[in-house]
């Protein structure tokens, strides 16, 4: 519990640090690049005071390179460009309020989520001394993999199209698009389902049932795309547009599946 509270002491200190910067920008979008770093923050606070195994080594390095491609894409993408739409119309709306909400609903909520998400692999980190890497974690490993795959080809893929003056206002279709409007949140849900399973083959032996909470994470993370910040944000935007209703008609929304007819 101390390194639980450790770890979530300095994810608190990240945090304030990264709203002390939107406010100099004058930007929020400063919370999308700050994000996968928090993950980076709590998992290695809890690597570094816990006593990890080869599985927890495992999980802690594929959620860093998760977390650096994420935030410097997002860096990269962001430099040069207004505030995104969404913080827009919160600090349009917010008014007076926008400092204290700005810092309560995304810095310090973003804090509670990351803090959460990669619960599973701070607690392998705590308890998974000595853990082999068994045939179980390498099926999360394995879903890792096709889940990385799914957010870094698809974002890839729909920078491309969006780099061609000639593909202005149209709806991405292509690729990985063509199967599932979300490729990109279908990967990142994934992934965490991966580690969770990396994480919960090492937990559930030494802790029994205490070691399904690997599974917060993923849970958590896939509500969030499908029901809250992911999916219909997006999809409320484009709500409307008769290119993008056509796509929405044929396409399934987040597991990739044959376009219908």
């Amino acid at each position: 519990m101390d390194i639980l509270l450790t770890a979530l002491f300095f994810l608190f200190i990240y945090m304030c640090g990264a709203f002390i910067v939107s406010l100099i920008r004058r930007d929020n979008g400063t919370a999308d690049i700050a994000y996968g770093w928090g993950f980076v923050v709590v998992a290695w606070t809890t690597f570094m005071l816990g006593v990890p195994g080869p599985a927890a080594l495992l999980a802690t390095i594929l959620a860093t390179v998760w977390a650096a491609r994420l935030s410097i894409r997002i860096y990269l993408r962001n430099t040069g460009k207004p505030e995104d739409f969404r913080y827009k119309e919160w600090r349009d709306t917010w008014g007076k309020t926008f400092v204290l909400r700005s810092f309560l609903q995304v810095y310090m909520l973003q804090g509670a989520i990351i803090f959460l998400v990669v619960l599973p692999i701070s607690l392998l980190n705590i308890y998974g001394a000595g853990s082999s890497i068994t045939a179980v974690a390498l099926i999360g490993f394995t879903l890792w993999i096709v889940g990385f795959f799914f957010e870094a080809v698809g974002d890839y893929q729909l920078a491309r199209f969006l780099q061609k003056s000639s593909n202005k206002g149209k709806v991405m279709d292509q690729g990985l698009w063509k199967y599932t409007r979300h490729p990109n949140y279908f990967g990142e849900s994934l992934m965490w389902w991966g580690l969770a399973i990396v994480s919960a083959s090492v937990l559930v032996p030494i802790l029994g049932f205490l070691g399904l909470l690997a599974f917060v994470g993923p849970l958590l993370i896939t509500f969030l795309l499908l029901k809250v910040s992911g999916v219909p944000l997006l999809e409320k935007h484009f709500k409307g547009r008769p290119e993008w209703e056509a796509y929405k008609a044929k396409t399934s929304v987040f597991i990739p599946l044959p376009p219908r007819s």
